[in-house]
């Protein structure tokens, strides 16, 4: 018989030390869960159908009462966990995340939380898994920005459109899409919007930019017509955000794989194989100060309007 895996996601999450023995150094946030008298990391299970990223959000603020910046992904750790007599595999997804506003109240769950330096923080942690992770935290930067490269949704076929191309509209699936894109991109710190000068483009994050009260600039070169030949513009465009924020910026499919693969090639990152941007789909791209340090990619919402594959 064959057993289910169980999907968690939590963060490692930190903040800059006031401490003046810590030299305003980093200090993570450790969870005690007195079912298990133990020292963690905050995490706990998916809902059902819940993506990743917003479970593990969710779980860190349930766990430690603060909100958080999303930072670079931390992969995964796998373990089993014993649920009655049967030993199932878990797979817990994780990311830094940057703690911003909030405050710790004790639960039946959590009724402890202590903030302790890197070297104190793995002592204190009961789980190797928990002190590899927090190692894994520990060889990379902090802070970190992320721009979220959008594939634009569903639009139909081109063939069918009489029209300017560059005027086709999303479809019913599209629209769907662009909506529910709302819930990945609002968990990070956006502060700037922008979209290839197309309209299925604009139409993707414009329901995203209205949630978040934020302006969609178009910037040509980020369409098929304008982005060949003028590709390192157009990587420097993504690498010249606003150092202290999140981006987000819609794009093509005949531009997305090439201006990934060019900021990879040049920050000398391994390139995530297969390579794939279906519409709708986003590309986390973490930097830190102007390089690239990490790569994510967020698989297209399926709303039940999508009936086929976009």
């Amino acid at each position: 018989m064959s057993v289910s895996t169980i999907r968690a996601a939590g963060g490692v999450v930190w903040r800059r030390s006031e401490s003046a023995t810590n030299g305003g150094g980093v200090e993570v946030a450790l969870v005690h869960r007195p079912r298990y008298d133990d020292w963690s990391l905050p995490k706990g299970k998916l809902g059902p159908g819940e993506p990743e990223v917003e479970g593990a959000v969710r779980e860190v603020l349930e766990e430690t009462g603060h909100h958080v910046r999303i930072g670079r992904p931390l992969g995964e750790t796998r373990y089993e966990k014993v649920v009655g007599k049967v030993a199932r595999p878990k797979v817990v997804r994780w990311w830094a995340m940057q703690a911003t506003t909030g405050a710790f109240t004790p639960t039946r769950e959590v009724d402890d939380l202590r903030w302790a330096p890197l070297s104190e923080a793995e002592q204190l942690l009961t789980r190797d898994t928990d002190r590899e992770l927090l190692r894994r935290f520990a060889q990379g930067p902090a802070p970190t920005r992320t721009v979220l490269l959008v594939r634009h949704a569903s639009a139909g076929n081109r063939a069918n459109w009489d029209g300017d191309d560059r005027d086709r509209p999303l479809d019913d699936c599209g629209q769907a899409q662009a909506d529910e894109l709302i819930r990945l991109l609002a968990r990070f710190d956006v502060g700037s919007i922008m979209s290839a000068d197309v309209a299925r483009c604009v139409d993707t994050v414009a329901p995203s930019a209205d949630a978040l009260g934020l302006p969609v600039r178009e910037e040509p070169l980020l369409s098929e017509a304008r982005y060949p030949g003028r590709e390192e513009e157009a990587a420097a465009v993504l690498r010249s955000t606003d150092p202290d924020r999140d981006a987000v910026a819609c794009s093509q499919g005949d531009v997305i794989p090439d201006l990934v693969g060019r900021l990879i090639a040049a920050d000398d990152l391994d390139r995530p194989e297969p390579f794939v941007a279906g519409k709708g789909s986003t590309w986390a791209l973490t930097f830190a100060g102007d390089r690239l340090v990490n790569v994510e990619y967020f698989r297209p919402p399926r709303p039940a309007e999508c009936t086929v594959s976009a």
